[in-house]
């Protein structure tokens, strides 16, 4: 199983549900786009039902845009965005 899929867009996946961060790297989203860790998580939470790594768990976590967005805006290189579980149990 590959965590990586598409092809104008790339999508890496990383982390667990249940572990202590999830995120995504996108590579090939162009330089010039308007995008905010607001915006991502908009999108996370409206349309939850269709990600592969969604669980029935219902949590508030912060988006954090690592990498690839400069004031707002995509750079052209690829962009790294985490979420970090508060809810995370180590054990």
């Amino acid at each position: 199983m590959s965590n990586t899929s598409g092809t104008i867009f790339r999508v890496t996946t990383f982390g667990e549900s249940h572990g202590r961060a999830m995120g995504a790297v996108v590579d090939g989203c162009p330089a010039g786009i308007r995008l905010s860790e607001k915006d991502v998580k908009n999108y996370i939470k409206k349309n939850s039902c269709f990600f592969t790594f969604s669980t029935a768990r219902r949590e508030e976590n912060d988006v954090e845009i690592l990498s690839g967005v400069y004031k707002g805006k995509t750079l052209g290189t690829p962009i790294s965005i985490v979420t970090y579980n508060a809810a995370a149990d180590p054990s």
